[in-house]
């Protein structure tokens, strides 16, 4: 197994993911004024699949992937997109933020298991070591909302465990079909099947449909080009080279985005155990992407002499992210859930 650092660039496009996917949450909250979430949803990924219908046809040379490949993107885009965010959606309805930031926070391990049982992982020193620093962090951040207490509390702490075996499995099966093809292609097909998956659930809310106001129709194009289109591509672009729980754990840092935009843009008040809970979380991330441990000469030589395994594409939030690990983080800030379809 090829044990050689991630690229920077390969990183810094799934931190560019996680700083947008930082500020989805605040701009649903302000949409579940207007509109029920599984409706928020099937607006944002129907419009980001049309946007993306044109950009993945202005690649050069380019044509659709055989029928068997597009079958499991489709399948990969039901898993992260509209099993993760429809699992996480109910579950933090459920929760209190506290329970959801830091179960969101523990995905990375779910996935390194995941990895590990599927013969695609090895579980590090470092690794291991930066994902526990990382939920530490984490609590850290969102603990004044530990106190909350929130009918059904466990059962929405189950939801969202089920949201992060869903986002583990999505992983999995987006490394197996997106190889061999760009980061624009895989995010297509997935969100096409994101976008009919909320499609169908959404007529559930037929009650509470309306039309929204400018500045409804302004977020939702935020949450379709930005977090949907844009994060996706990055994150998809950074997971051809990044293992998937590498990749999840570099989203823990979505707290630290939405608690330094709290305090510039909201003039939100910050503690200074919240700063020492940033520090330790940015230090988990570094440790937990494989840049904190120094590694043996020896073993630098034999992996640089033996043939790199192919990169991995495992095309996303996401998430979202999102999904995920953005909203949870972001309903700690607020101490509120009452949450949408994003990532």
């Amino acid at each position: 197994m090829n044990t050689q650092r991630p690229p920077w660039g390969s990183i810094l496009a799934i931190l560019g993911a996680a700083l947008i996917w930082s500020t989805s949450f605040a701009v649903t909250k302000v949409l579940l004024g207007q509109l029920p979430p599984l409706t928020i949803g099937a607006i944002r990924f129907t419009a980001a699949a049309l946007v993306l219908s044109v950009l993945v046809r202005l690649q050069s040379g380019w044509r659709p992937p055989p029928r068997r490949t597009v079958v499991r993107m489709l399948c990969a885009g039901l898993l992260g997109i509209t099993a993760y965010f429809g699992l996480e959606n109910v579950g933090v309805d459920f929760a209190t933020a506290a329970d959801a930031a830091v179960i969101v926070a523990a995905f990375p391990v779910i996935t390194l298991i995941t990895e590990i049982l599927l013969g695609q992982g090895r579980a590090t020193v470092s690794r291991i070591a930066g994902m526990l620093l990382a939920m530490a962090g984490v609590w850290l951040i969102v603990r004044q909302s530990a106190e909350s207490s929130a009918p059904h509390r466990l059962l929405g702490d189950v939801i969202l465990l089920a949201a992060g075996v869903a986002w583990a499995a999505y992983n999995i099966a987006a490394s197996r079909s997106g190889k061999g093809h760009s980061p624009l292609t895989n995010t297509y097909y997935q969100t096409l099947a994101g976008a009919f998956g909320f499609l169908v659930l959404c007529p559930l809310e037929w009650r509470s449909w309306r039309m929204p106001d400018a500045a409804g129709v302004g977020m939702l194009a935020f949450l379709a080009i930005m977090c949907s289109v844009v994060a996706f591509f990055l994150y998809n672009h950074g997971l051809r080279k990044v293992p998937s729980s590498t990749a999840v754990n570099l989203l823990n840092l979505v707290p630290v985005f939405g608690l330094i935009s709290a305090a510039a843009i909201s003039r939100e008040p910050v503690g200074w155990i919240e700063v020492v809970g940033c520090a330790v979380v940015i230090a988990a991330v570094v440790l937990g992407a494989g840049y904190g441990l120094p590694t043996r000469r020896g073993r630098n030589r034999t992996a640089a002499a033996s043939p790199a395994e192919p990169p991995q594409a495992v095309p996303e939030p996401a998430a979202a992210s999102a999904s995920h690990a953005a909203r949870a983080a972001r309903a700690a800030r607020e101490s509120a859930y009452g949450e949408n379809s994003d990532r």
